[in-house]
């Protein structure tokens, strides 16, 4: 068990950026790969990237080349860079452990790209 609060997010143009942060308990962090997840209306939740403690990362192919993840060890802290934004990133997004079991969700943070 541990907590995550994520912070950012908010309203941006198509082809706008915007850098996501994670907080987490350093128990959870230096355990488990962290990774960033989104879900929208009537979609069900989908990891977009993750980190390992070694550094080796997963994107998603729909974000591939726009969104960046990295962590920062020393402040338990994992971010998510995410440029080039299009309409279809529009989504509540949410850092979680990659596991199979999960910590229990944050609010999450709303990110909506629109004209």
């Amino acid at each position: 068990q541990g907590q995550l609060v994520e912070s950012g997010g908010g309203l941006v143009q198509p082809g706008g950026s915007l850098r996501l942060s994670c907080a987490a308990s350093g128990s959870i962090f230096s355990r488990y790969p962290m990774g960033w997840y989104r879900q929208a209306p009537g979609k069900r939740r989908e990891l977009v990237a993750s980190m390992a403690n070694g550094g080796r990362t997963y994107y998603a192919t729909s974000v591939k080349g726009r969104f960046t993840i990295s962590r920062d060890n020393a402040k338990n802290t994992v971010y998510l860079q995410m440029n080039n934004l299009k309409p279809e990133d529009t989504a509540v997004y949410y850092c979680n452990v990659v596991s199979e079991v999960l910590e229990a969700w944050g609010q999450g943070i709303q990110v909506t790209v629109s004209s």
